[in-house]
């Protein structure tokens, strides 16, 4: 089994780490879907990432499907995801909003980045970044004083949420401010210690 992608697609990252932490033997091959362009339409015509690739050869995209089926392959007792309906409740909320926070700077990287800077939209790009700094306050609010997130042990919704705010201080430094989200900058430390985490790093 094949990831591809690169780690700074929080999109990759998440499925990376998620990977990782339930133990299952994968392949991780860095493909830019801008740069290796040509060469990811050769695996994916799609050129999503990130691709999972299986052993068969048949292709599985959108990072919520393939942590799905990782879940699914974990085997008993694995799960990152709670079995309490209440806490479970919880950690599909935050994994929510993280994904949403994740998607609003991926628009922001797309709209400073790729888009030529004479048809940028300035009224677009405040939007984008209103709605980033909104998430993460909700997200904040949401967040109490224990380490993680939905129990006393890692969740899937510490990795996406560490990631996208990992993914948004790299794409939009200055943006957010720790000292003004001192949970999630807690989280975040706290995540990025962690194994799983260090072995998908990037900068």
């Amino acid at each position: 089994m094949k990831l591809i992608g690169l780690l700074d697609s929080p999109f990759v990252r998440r499925s990376f780490i998620t990977a990782r932490t339930l133990g299952i033997p994968f392949e991780h091959q860095t493909l830019s879907v801008f740069r290796n362009f040509d060469e990811f339409h050769a695996i994916n015509p799609l050129v999503k990432a990130p691709t999972l690739v299986f052993d068969d050869g048949e292709l599985m995209v959108d990072s919520s499907q393939i942590i799905a089926w990782l879940e699914h392959i974990a085997g008993p007792g694995k799960s990152l995801w709670p079995t309490d309906p209440s806490a479970y409740r919880r950690c599909l909320q935050l994994v929510s909003l993280g994904l949403a926070a994740a998607e609003k700077s991926v628009h922001r990287v797309y709209e400073m980045k790729v888009r030529a800077a004479e048809y940028r939209d300035p009224d677009w790009l405040q939007r984008v970044e209103g709605q980033i700094a909104d998430t993460y306050a909700l997200l904040e609010g949401h967040l109490g004083d224990s380490e993680w997130l939905c129990g006393d042990r890692v969740t899937q919704a510490d990795i996406t949420v560490a990631v996208a705010w990992r993914f948004t201080h790299f794409s939009a430094p200055g943006l957010l401010a720790d000292s003004e989200h001192p949970r999630l900058a807690a989280l975040s430390a706290a995540a990025e210690a962690l194994p799983a985490f260090i072995a998908a790093d990037y900068s």
